[in-house]
């Protein structure tokens, strides 16, 4: 399946898992591993300037999870569209395609899917870079995401009018406009009913009680996030973020104390986008100095 393929210029891989196709890209040869994983609303094009940056050294590997960017949108029923679902599923890719040396970035739910991953893989994993995102119950939930899971209302808004994913290429950049053309390719894969079914999902998964099935999966990752303490990581965060907000870089800061921070003043969720110079600067300069 091509999407956008005149603003993501780079051919998808097919993998089987859970009885559905997950697509990734696959660029570069080098011996240590980029693996993106990326978040709610958006896909492996987030990572386009990453490949574009680092291939030429890196093997970069940017997935596209199940409902997501290139990948198979099966229905709520065909697939759970949880945290462990998303997380079990890379874990696979990983195992399959027998990724070694990996430094793991990733952003929004990337980053509790990406590290509940590679900490079930921890011989395999050298670096964490971290953009804008959490890896614990949810401290609090913005009013806008709020309304997105009113029933039968909030479906009808994310998946009829795309309302969730089209705020966002607006609400998610605070320095700059997001141009006509990245707006395109991220909003690209999302273009029906069927299309969105992981973004309506992926903000019902988000669980503000411990009754909810993800809520266990999030605590028992907040459990595990000491064991990466001594793993050299990088926390790249836009400041004006109002959803994953100052004090998650904080969380973060706290467990791994040995964590290299960069704060950008005035740009927003989409730090790749907002602000990509700096966040590119900022990951090449990680890579150097924490060589294997």
């Amino acid at each position: 399946m091509t999407v956008a393929p005149d603003l993501l210029p780079y051919a998808s891989h097919d993998f089987q898992v859970a009885g559905h196709t997950l697509r990734y890209l696959d660029e570069g040869t080098g011996p240590e591993v980029l693996l993106c994983v990326h978040g709610n609303p958006t896909w492996s094009f987030y990572y386009r300037k990453v490949i574009e940056r680092f291939s030429s050294d890196y093997r970069v590997i940017a997935v596209d999870h199940v409902g997501c960017g290139r990948s198979d949108k099966p229905s709520r029923a065909a697939f759970p569209y949880t945290l462990s679902s998303h997380r079990d599923n890379l874990i696979a890719l990983i195992d399959a395609l027998d990724i070694q040396r990996i430094t793991l970035i990733a952003h929004d739910w990337g980053g509790a899917i990406g590290l509940s991953s590679v900490l079930e893989r921890m011989p395999k994993l050298q670096r964490v870079v971290l953009l804008n995102t959490g890896a614990f119950p949810p401290p609090y939930l913005p009013t806008r995401i709020a309304a997105c899971r009113a029933p039968v209302l909030g479906s009808l808004a994310v998946r009829g009018l795309n309302a969730f994913a089209r705020a966002a290429i607006t609400m998610a950049m605070s320095r700059n406009r997001m141009t006509p053309e990245v707006a395109r390719g991220l909003l690209a894969p999302y273009d029906s009913w069927k299309n969105r079914v992981a973004i309506d999902a992926f903000v019902r998964d988000i669980p503000m009680t411990p009754q909810h099935v993800t809520y266990k999966t999030l605590a028992d990752l907040e459990q595990r996030l000491p064991d990466l303490a001594d793993i050299p990581s990088l926390l790249v965060w836009g400041m004006q973020d109002w959803c994953f907000r100052p004090e998650c870089l904080r969380r973060f800061e706290a467990v791994w104390p040995q964590a290299t921070t960069i704060e950008i003043a005035d740009a927003g969720h989409y730090v790749l986008e907002d602000a990509p110079q700096e966040t590119l600067d900022a990951i090449s300069r990680f890579l150097k100095e924490n060589q294997s």
